[in-house]
């Protein structure tokens, strides 16, 4: 009985944060020389994290490929509606306590609410987080995986997609009632996604791998299963089909210290 477990701890990994990084990141081997190494990017970042850190640069250059949730070609993504599902007011969507702090948060980041009536939830929901993150002086050409997207260009790098941008815009438009847990939940934890939002940034700036990395709730549980949970055992499993050779995996932070979280897939299943 011994030797078929050391035998399939052997054939798959063992993924350990065996070297300390200037950022958040996870070195991970698995079985016929596959090597990962995990980054925790922030898809909208500041002015001062760019350009990225030389040490990334250089697993970069010494990797096969690069890879990333999606291939984005444009820093402003399009929000067009479908015309067949007509909204109704964001009024009528949300309680009288959450359509306060919505106007309230409009006027915080400097948007005029009236004009987010025609959009589905979730929509609403990434103009919002955006918009958010851009008024604390984030902005998306400065995303960790859009920097490793231009590095890699110019080296005329392989990219693997895990996902895709149309996957997950098809994932989003699946989501129960048009994404509505998803505004509730943006506007219920909005102090909450600042808090990790600039926890995040310290990360990159000042990154003390001493610390215990853990983040702010910003999501209630089915919401963080759907979005987080579940796309980190489809993108495990992907990882793991790999040829052998050397990969540097961008995904954002979250994916990677939160409950059952991508690292610790490697960590903890053998199959």
């Amino acid at each position: 009985m011994v030797e078929p477990v050391l035998s399939r701890l052997k054939k798959y990994l063992i993924a350990n944060k065996t070297k300390h990084y200037p950022y958040p990141a996870y070195d991970v081997s698995l079985a016929e020389n596959i090597h990962l190494h995990l980054v925790g990017s922030i898809h909208m970042a500041s002015k001062n994290m760019f350009p990225l850190p030389q040490t990334l640069i250089n697993k970069l250059n010494q990797s096969d490929a690069l890879i990333v949730e999606a291939y984005i070609t444009d820093t402003v993504p399009p929000l067009t509606n479908n015309p067949d599902i007509p909204c109704p007011p964001v009024k009528q969507r949300l309680s009288p306590l959450l359509y306060l702090k919505f106007k309230h948060y409009c006027q915080e980041i400097k948007l005029h609410y009236e004009q987010l009536d025609a959009l589905a939830a979730w929509q609403i929901a990434l103009f919002l987080q955006a918009n958010q993150a851009q008024s604390l002086g984030l902005f998306p050409q400065y995303g960790i995986d859009y920097q490793l997207l231009q590095v890699a260009q110019q080296q005329q790098k392989p990219i693997i997609e895990l996902e895709g941008a149309a996957s997950q815009i098809e994932l989003l438009m699946n989501l129960p009632n048009n994404g509505q847990s998803l505004l509730e939940d943006t506007l219920t934890y909005w102090r909450s996604n600042a808090r990790s939002l600039q926890i995040m940034l310290s990360w990159w700036i000042n990154f003390k791998p001493e610390l215990n990395l853990k983040l702010p709730r910003t999501f209630r549980d089915d919401v963080y299963q759907l979005l987080m949970q579940e796309r980190n055992l489809l993108w495990y499993q992907k990882l793991k089909k790999l040829s052998a050779g050397h990969y540097v995996v961008a995904v954002g932070a979250l994916h990677l210290y939160g409950d059952n979280n991508l690292a610790n897939l490697f960590k903890q299943q053998i199959d």
